[in-house]
């Protein structure tokens, strides 16, 4: 059975719960030879990353990704920042949103595509607290609806 193309490697579930995600942007990401390694083997964690704009580029920072086993002393830093390979259009767009309050650009999930590691990135406006708990709300209500038509 042939693996799915753009199958996640990684996804942020904490993402949808802690903000609304108002768009998305695909990027590539620059591994070195070790990270890439340890991407293909699912030991990434985007769970606190997010990412910074500067001097007209973008940067994926504190995502974790574990060291290679096999990497001895090439091993990189798990905690490094990486470059998001993006157009100069898309950057000045992330730069803009990143300068409005309330707004966050966060990792989504990181599959490969092609041969190369892509990563989903989203804006995001941050949720009060009120607004988490409906999600809540919403999800145990679709739940009990689901458990109850398999009853049926």
């Amino acid at each position: 059975m042939k693996k799915k193309e753009n199958d996640a490697l990684a996804t942020n579930k904490k993402a949808s719960y802690d903000y609304f995600i108002k768009e998305t942007f695909e990027a590539g990401i620059a591994l070195t030879g070790t990270e890439i390694k340890s991407v293909r083997a699912r030991r990434i964690n985007l769970k606190d990353g997010y990412v910074q704009t500067y001097r007209g580029s973008a940067f994926l920072e504190n995502v974790h990704i574990s060291e290679y086993k096999q990497g001895n002393i090439y091993n990189h830093d798990p905690l490094r920042s990486r470059r998001l390979l993006l157009h100069k259009k898309e950057i000045n767009h992330l730069q803009i949103i990143q300068a409005q309050q309330g707004m966050t650009i966060i990792p989504l999930k990181v599959y490969l595509k092609h041969g190369y590691a892509k990563v989903l990135i989203g804006v995001g406006q941050g949720k009060k607290q009120y607004d988490k708990r409906e999600t809540i709300k919403r999800r145990d209500q679709d739940r009990e609806l689901k458990s109850k038509y398999k009853i049926r």
